[in-house]
């Protein structure tokens, strides 16, 4: 009896001691799996901040913060945006401009904009306003915006530009598109890029087909108006 209590005392005993050791391995392990996890945890946000270091040159997440736009503001052109490029030459953009206003030149480039394209996109708009100007920059024509667009005006089919000699009296129906006419020449008169006409120095709408249409090359179409480029000798 006592030899038997003897014997389960000594299986308890070593039952008891594996427990412990395992418990203590299963410890060492799991102690060993938290630290990994603290490890790369501790990695991957030194990591993240460094490069957040590196997006930001070192400005303190304080100053990030400041920066931030509220919701409101999101979505929103800000100064910045009106001097990055053609991207700049959205409908946000341009009905977010101030009023444009401006001298002789501004208002010939306006009023062509408006009488020939405002029922076209906005990209249309700006296509028409790029061709009066690539004709400015061209040796083979007239030097000044209001002369460009007036060439030929008065003589039996040499008006360059059809408003100019249809009869219509040049009269402002529609407000908000002259307004937006009137932004995009000031834009394009401070020097905007001119990237959707690839320099074209003629247009024509998509239900017309003049003769010169046979000898230069299109080089883009934007809404109904096709643009093409005068080449030399032509």
């Amino acid at each position: 009896m006592a030899f038997g209590s003897g014997r389960e005392i000594l299986r308890a005993a070593l039952g008891a001691l594996a427990l412990t050791l395992g418990a203590a391995a299963v410890g060492a392990e799991a102690a060993q799996a938290q630290s990994l996890a603290v490890r790369m945890a501790d990695g991957v946000e030194r990591r993240a901040f460094a490069r957040l270091d590196r997006l930001t040159d070192g400005t303190p997440v304080g100053a990030l913060v400041a920066a931030a736009r509220p919701l409101s503001e999101q979505g929103q052109p800000r100064a910045r945006d009106y001097t990055r490029g053609p991207a700049t030459f959205n409908e946000t953009a341009i009905a977010a401009q101030p009023r444009a206003t401006g001298g002789t030149e501004w208002r010939c480039l306006a009023e062509a904009i408006y009488f020939e394209a405002r029922g076209e996109p906005m990209q249309g708009q700006i296509a028409v306003g790029e061709v009066i100007l690539n004709r400015v920059d061209a040796a083979n024509y007239p030097s000044t915006i209001c002369r460009v667009v007036n060439q030929g005006t008065g003589r039996r089919h040499a008006c360059q530009f059809s408003y100019t000699c249809d009869g219509i009296p040049d009269t402002v129906t529609e407000p908000a598109a002259w307004e937006i006419a009137g932004k995009i020449a000031r834009r394009l008169i401070d020097g905007a890029p001119r990237p959707i006409t690839r320099e074209a120095t003629h247009y024509h709408a998509d239900y017309v087909d003049p003769h010169w249409a046979r000898v230069y090359p299109q080089v883009a179409q934007v809404g109904r108006h096709l643009f093409y480029k005068q080449i030399p000798g032509a």
